[in-house]
């Protein structure tokens, strides 16, 4: 009886029947099931309700035909600044001359809204706007854009006075984007040279070059010592392995033994420099200790330029030379103090010693010294002179061109501020949290100023690894708002600023098949993350960097 009925339905139409057997149905249709209160089922599922509840979607069911379902979409946002502006009494007064026609820049919408040259009228109730402006910045549909695009996108449908002042101070104030987001600015605090010395060797620079190719006699390090007024400069190999003593007594065989002991050094934090017996030694001696802020090595920006310049020496001795770098160090200590420098307008060597040495490029007589010792004494002071005016020009030449492309920044003591971090990663590769932690951590208060450009903070237990006085350019400042929660999850931070993360415990073990081999997976769970922000690395790896964790 059913093929007959269906044959009455079709034989009014010009069509071919297919026979379609049941086994090759593997997907069915839409048709083939069933209506009747689909709609419902849909919205009983409970992640899709969640996330329409999350997203403030009214769903309603529609009468039930030959529909799969009907679903009726509002936002209930609207409805709740509509049902506000009956609220306000300078709207119901602008609805009244709306409705009578009595105003052309207000007018009415299809449902009721009170709009103001064709965009909804906002109302001056406080919960209703910043609803609004959260949903407009913070929800997963608009992810924390700038002020002037979120005043772009709202502007198209909302109004209200003062509209765009409002959106400029709701987004300084977000709590996210002042941790996130990289600064577009200048960076802060104008240069600071530092003081000219009075004499030869008074006031030196040092710096260490490491991570170097691994000599024949196990040198894998450089250390640099510059004198700051000559620029002369000493370039001594060493073992990573070497402790505080070693140092000591190199330092006291090649810069002491030649220059006698300097007044002050420039450094900046390496363990070596901070060490106690380093800091005891230099006390014992009459030095000064001079350190730069925490990861800031413009600090010390002359040693920093030497540093690459032997660095391309290095690089090129390896290109063209036979033998290993430490070889030919000595040799390039030469080229450097022998060759021209701008800031002091001759080589090292002549502002050292009065006269440039003799190389085969520059081979001149050696005549017989006629200066007596006044005369010596008084051209040894002009040639110092005549130093000291050209390194004041070079410095006020270099201010002058780094202030254009800085701003000048000041912060007041009891100031909140957030510190700029760098974060690392102790694996192959960035995971989730490595590449996309916060850029900034805080905020701390400010408790003494240090100098033109540098501050003081009250660091908290878990950052007592870091120096606590920070330049201005790794501050941002805390714009506070009542509804901050600042729960920042705890950092080991290095002294340079920077974080390694470290993995805590393997949480699951897992063996992918591939077609030739099995690749045997690990799921680790690292430090100061939640579990499921663990990552899946490959078990070879992880035994290789942190063999502690497959122990006992």
């Amino acid at each position: 009886m059913r093929q007959r009925r269906w044959l009455e339905l079709v034989k009014d139409y010009d069509c071919e029947i297919l026979y379609h057997p049941d086994k090759a149905n593997v997907v069915a249709d839409a048709l083939s099931r069933k209506v009747s209160h689909s709609a419902a089922l849909i919205t009983r599922q409970a992640p899709l309700h969640r996330d329409l509840e999350r997203a403030e979607i009214a769903v309603s069911v529609g009468a039930v035909t030959m529909q799969l379902a009907q679903l009726t979409v509002q936002p209930t946002l609207r409805q709740r600044i509509i049902d506000a502006q009956s609220n306000d009494p300078y709207l119901v007064e602008k609805r009244g001359l709306a409705e009578a026609g009595q105003t052309a820049e207000f007018s009415l919408s299809s449902d009721g809204g009170l709009l103001f040259e064709r965009r909804l009228y906002v109302p001056s109730d406080s919960a209703v706007k910043t609803e609004l402006l959260s949903e407009a910045h913070s929800s997963p549909f608009s992810m924390h854009p700038g002020s002037t695009k979120m005043y772009q996108d709202l502007k198209r449908v909302y109004w209200w006075r003062n509209m765009k002042r409002e959106v400029a101070e709701f987004v300084s104030k977000c709590l996210v984007c002042q941790q996130v987001k990289a600064p577009r600015q200048k960076p802060a605090g104008l240069l600071q040279p530092l003081s000219i010395p009075e004499w030869k060797w008074e006031n030196v620079s040092m710096d260490f070059i490491i991570g170097l190719p691994r000599t024949l006699r196990g040198f894998t390090v450089i250390w640099v010592v510059v004198d700051r007024l000559t620029k002369s400069a000493h370039f001594v190999p060493g073992k990573s392995t070497y402790t505080a003593s070693k140092w000591a007594q190199l330092y006291m065989s090649e810069i002491v033994r030649l220059h006698g002991v300097p007044v002050s050094i420039v450094s900046d934090r390496d363990a070596r420099f901070t060490s106690k017996f380093w800091k005891g030694l230099q006390t014992a001696m009459g030095t000064r200790l001079d350190f730069s802020t925490a990861f800031h090595p413009q600090t010390d920006g002359q040693t920093e330029r030497l540093n690459q310049v032997l660095e391309d020496m290095l690089r090129a001795c390896a290109l063209e030379f036979p033998g290993s770098w430490d070889s030919h160090l000595h040799l390039m200590e030469f080229a450097y103090n022998n060759s021209y420098q701008a800031t002091i307008g001759m080589a090292p060597f002549e502002a050292l010693y009065g006269k440039c040495c003799r190389s085969p490029v520059c081979w001149d007589e050696v005549g017989e010294q006629r200066l007596m010792g006044p005369e010596l004494v008084q051209s040894t002071n002009e040639a110092i002179q005549k130093i000291r005016s050209r390194m004041h020009t070079a410095q006020s030449r270099q201010k002058s061109y780094a202030d254009v492309r800085r701003k000048d920044l000041e912060f007041e003591v009891g100031d909140k501020v957030f510190l700029k971090v760098a974060p690392m990663r102790g694996v192959l590769r960035f995971e989730k949290r490595g590449k996309l932690s916060p850029r900034f951590v805080g905020p701390f208060e400010i408790l003494e100023r240090i100098g033109p450009v540098a501050y003081r903070l009250a660091l908290p237990p878990s950052l007592t690894t870091a120096h606590d006085v920070f330049h201005v350019s790794m501050l941002r400042k805390y714009v506070p708002d009542p509804s901050h929660v600042v729960d920042y999850e705890p950092l080991e931070i290095d002294e340079n600023m920077s974080y390694t993360e470290q993995p805590v415990e393997i949480l699951a073990r897992e063996v992918k098949t591939l077609r030739n081999k099995e690749i045997p997976l690990v799921k680790v769970l690292w430090r100061n993350h939640r579990i499921e922000e663990a990552t899946w690395e490959r078990e070879d790896d992880m035994r290789s960097r942190y063999p502690e964790l497959f122990e006992g």
